[in-house]
């Protein structure tokens, strides 16, 4: 489900954004806050977003791993060491 940090939302817009997996051990988190899909995508679009996400783990089991990042900051970060795309991450921009 899309979230938001709660303590991070300032008047008519979303925090920053998380997804809460309801099957997850710790799904309840008292820190986030439901939003719709459409509170989501817009400040997902309007910051430019990229979500990199795991479908599994090494040891082939599903991932719940993810990020929204810059795309600037990636590449950046990719450059300091590994980047978490070349640990069997997959990189998605939203497509209209």
């Amino acid at each position: 489900m899309p979230a938001e940090v709660a303590s991070t939302h300032r008047k008519n817009e979303p925090g920053i954004l998380r997804f809460e997996f309801p099957k997850a051990p710790h799904h309840k988190d008292e820190n986030l806050r439901e939003i719709s899909w459409d509170e989501f995508f817009k400040k997902f679009d309007e910051n430019n977003l990229e979500l990199v996400y795991q479908e599994k783990t090494a040891d082939g089991k599903v991932s719940n791993f993810n990020k929204l990042v810059h795309p600037e900051e990636e590449e950046h970060s990719s450059r300091k060491g590994k980047s978490v795309a070349s640990e069997g991450a997959t990189k998605k921009k939203r497509s209209a």
